[in-house]
């Protein structure tokens, strides 16, 4: 071992829309908060991170701005995305206390990333104190993190829907055979539900009670086993300014999402139809692997085998998919070097 290698910690970041996750060799995932910061307008300096920002979210005063740095599964400020990602490494306590190490990262990135936004990504990163920076796409690290032997010559298909994009892919070989990104997931989700509570209930609902809504009463199909109670809603009538409370149901969560939830399955259509025959009987025996937040929603896996007429499955822990599958590789480098992006 080198003097370098000595000094310098391996972390691996699943730097998502909704929540970011920092898994650190030999400790697994240290790290899962919000993907928002709150900033000082004077300053400019954090005052909160993660969950404790999450709570000053649609409360705060002029003085505080509250701000996601990352839309659409890519970085929307630059700045913020920066000072987030290094105060998380921060707040994990991988830095050595006498001397200051240098960090190898490993960080999970969208397949439909453009150069400019993978540019995005390694700068924010290396201005946090990363010394050499690798990055994997998505499906592929949520295909790794759920036990699938992504060098194996057979097809595997994984969809991973995240807070701001859809991740499918194909893959074989070590490589995406055939994949797509949409920019429709669970941030997308929320948005569907504030449009209907104010188009169908004349009420006015914020980002976290949407999120909410989606997570007590979140549904694909209209009738499903084990249906949730309907949750109770309140806030302001967007006609007089008055206090309503209205009751939702979960039959009409799954009519709001519908629009969206076609449009997946449109883009799943797609990726299959770009398959080469022998990988696409590989699927069809083993079935479809879903992991992601969004893959938690009520009913979805039903409703997706009975349009597509192949099995999903729904992977173990969906939420820490891709962290988990970022750390395994972040462990075996030289196994998986060929799947990494430099």
């Amino acid at each position: 071992m080198g003097i370098i290698d000595f000094f310098s910690t391996d972390i691996a970041i699943d730097l998502g829309t909704a929540n970011t996750l920092i898994y650190v060799k030999g400790k697994g995932i240290v790290l899962n908060e919000p993907s928002i910061v709150a900033f000082d307008r004077s300053t400019k300096r954090i005052i909160a991170l993660g969950n404790k920002a999450k709570e000053m979210q649609g409360r705060e005063h002029k003085e505080i701005k509250v701000t996601r740095p990352m839309r659409d599964g890519v970085i929307a400020d630059f700045n913020a995305a920066e000072q987030m990602i290094r105060e998380m490494i921060r707040l994990t306590n991988t830095r050595n206390k006498y001397f200051a190490s240098s960090l190898r990262m490993v960080v999970s990135i969208p397949s439909g990333s453009t150069e400019v936004e993978l540019r995005a990504v390694r700068d924010s990163s290396e201005h946090a104190g990363g010394r050499d920076v690798y990055m994997i796409y998505e499906p592929m690290a949520a295909a790794i993190g759920i036990g699938l032997d992504v060098i194996a010559p057979e097809g595997n298909m994984v969809v991973d829907i995240g807070g701001g994009t859809t991740e499918i892919a194909v893959i074989a070989l070590g490589g995406i055979v055939s994949n797509e990104s949409i920019r429709i997931a669970g941030d997308g989700f929320t948005a569907d539900i504030q449009a209907y509570m104010r188009h169908q209930h004349n009420i006015k609902v914020g980002d976290r009670t949407a999120e909410d809504i989606k997570i007590n009463v979140g549904a694909a199909l209209p009738d499903i086993d084990n249906p949730p109670p309907d949750y109770q809603v309140r806030g302001p009538n967007m006609m007089t300014a008055l206090p309503i409370e209205v009751p939702v149901s979960y039959q009409e969560i799954a009519h709001c999402l519908d629009k969206s939830l076609t449009k997946v399955e449109s883009a799943i259509l797609s990726v299959l139809e770009q398959t080469p025959p022998e990988l696409y009987a590989d699927i069809v025996e083993k079935g479809i692997y879903l992991t992601g937040g969004g893959a938690l929603l009520r009913g979805l896996a039903k409703r997706l085998t009975d349009k597509i007429s192949i099995p999903f499955n729904m992977a173990e822990d969906p939420l820490h998919a891709v962290a988990r599958g970022t750390g395994i590789v972040l462990k075996n480098l030289d196994k998986y070097s060929k799947l990494l992006i430099r």
